[in-house]
């Protein structure tokens, strides 16, 4: 108490002249060791969950359409574009378990070089610039013209776009996206802010776990896995 713990305990009578005069007792604390077992079932249960709904849509479907859907003019291409939709969403997930694979591996290396960073959010927007413009944000890059350091680039960009994606897919009509920086003994921080919906306070300890999204629904519509 208060943290719940989990013991493997292995206990040996010590017998001197056949009788026992003692017990050796052996604790191992195995806490980590379920934690992780549990992990990696509700990962696999996941997993398993996130293939099955697309799965199941994408056979249904085709079902319908070679039962005689197909001729229906009407309907055929509504069809076709859910059937595509659950195949887009398909393949982020398995795009998103592949990087978390290779992130897990800890075989990466970091590609080390001079980023701007003002540069690198103007070309990260860039890409979203469709999509901003649809909603209405602005990005306000508030980051300074020459702040640079060493650093993996392609990393950085990552990070930024899933900032920024998320940035755009919870926020509201005609909302912002805030980027800015703060600079201390030779390290830089960077803070995002923005005018959506946020994160609530109970949810917050939970967001780096697999699959967990606050809406999942909203989630699910909107592209996300929670990867």
């Amino acid at each position: 108490y208060p943290v719940r713990r989990i013991f493997e305990v292995n206990a040996t009578p010590i017998f001197d002249n056949e009788a026992v005069n003692g017990c050796l007792v052996v604790i191992h604390d195995i806490t980590e060791i379920r934690r992780l077992e549990t992990v990696r079932s509700d990962f696999v249960a996941n997993v398993s969950h996130e293939l099955k709904t697309p799965l199941t849509s994408i056979k249904g479907f085709v079902e319908t359409l070679l039962e005689g859907a197909l001729d229906d003019k009407k309907n055929n291409r509504n069809f076709l574009k859910i059937i595509q939709e659950h195949a887009d969403r398909l393949d982020r997930l398995v795009d998103d378990l592949l990087s978390l694979s290779h992130l897990e591996s800890k075989e990466i290396v970091l590609r080390r070089s001079d980023c701007n960073l003002y540069r690198l959010v103007e070309e990260v927007a860039s890409g979203f610039a469709s999509q901003l413009k649809k909603k209405g944000i602005e990005i306000k890059n508030e980051l300074p013209q020459d702040l640079s350091l060493k650093a993996d680039k392609a990393r950085l960009e990552q990070v930024f776009i899933n900032f920024i994606d998320n940035g755009i897919k919870f926020n509201k009509e005609n909302g912002f996206i805030k980027i800015g920086s703060r600079q201390t003994d030779g390290e830089v921080r960077i803070g995002i802010e923005d005018s959506g919906i946020g994160i609530p306070q109970k949810d917050i300890p939970r967001i780096f776990e697999r699959f967990y999204r606050v809406d999942k629904a909203r989630s699910r519509e909107l592209g996300g896995t929670g990867l």
